[in-house]
């Protein structure tokens, strides 16, 4: 979850196929991944940022009744955060919004287009963000997501992140880089 609540999503694209139903083989994901790139999003992102969001998060809707509004912020997001969106045939197929403290940077939402899953396009994002908070200085990630989420523990656990407490629906979790 980030600072307003929304939970973080990964389950929709990780690269690897956890919980994805991918059916990508690993010669596929390779050729999808020359045909998208990441790139720093803009204010004319933001409808699409949303979309994706939501499109992401659609799933988790029905078993998740405190599930917050997941795109609200996009716009002030990209204006004062680090925001990258992915982008595949000129369409945003997922976006990271990092945000920096003095001390770490708060993986504050990650979402994949659930048509994109399995492609690698969440971990390769992530890994993203990795390397701008290391050449920034920052050797800490953290994050929240929803307890109800036992998946995207689950595969963050899988990617090196270590969770760090528990409190009401929220599960903390933290990566040293």
């Amino acid at each position: 979850m980030d600072r307003s609540g929304r939970s973080i999503p990964l389950a929709a694209g990780t690269g690897d196929d956890a919980g994805t139903g991918c059916t990508l083989s690993k010669i596929d994901q390779y050729r999808e991944m020359a045909r998208w790139k990441i790139r720093p999003a803009g204010i004319g992102d933001v409808v699409p940022l949303e979309t994706c969001i939501d499109a992401a998060y659609a799933g988790y809707r029905s078993r998740i009744q405190d599930l917050p509004p997941v795109s609200e912020g996009v716009a002030d997001d990209i204006k004062s955060n680090l925001v990258w969106v992915a982008e595949l045939d000129r369409a945003i197929v997922g976006g990271l919004i990092l945000i920096l403290k003095d001390e770490y940077a708060m993986l504050s939402n990650i979402a994949v287009d659930p048509d994109c899953s399995g492609m690698g396009i969440g971990r390769s994002l992530i890994e993203h963000a990795e390397a701008q908070c290391r050449s920034l200085k920052k050797a800490e990630l953290r994050l929240s997501t929803h307890v109800a989420m036992p998946e995207n523990v689950h595969v963050y656990e899988h990617l090196g992140w270590k969770e760090t407490e528990r409190s009401g629906n929220k599960v903390h979790m933290t990566k040293f880089l």
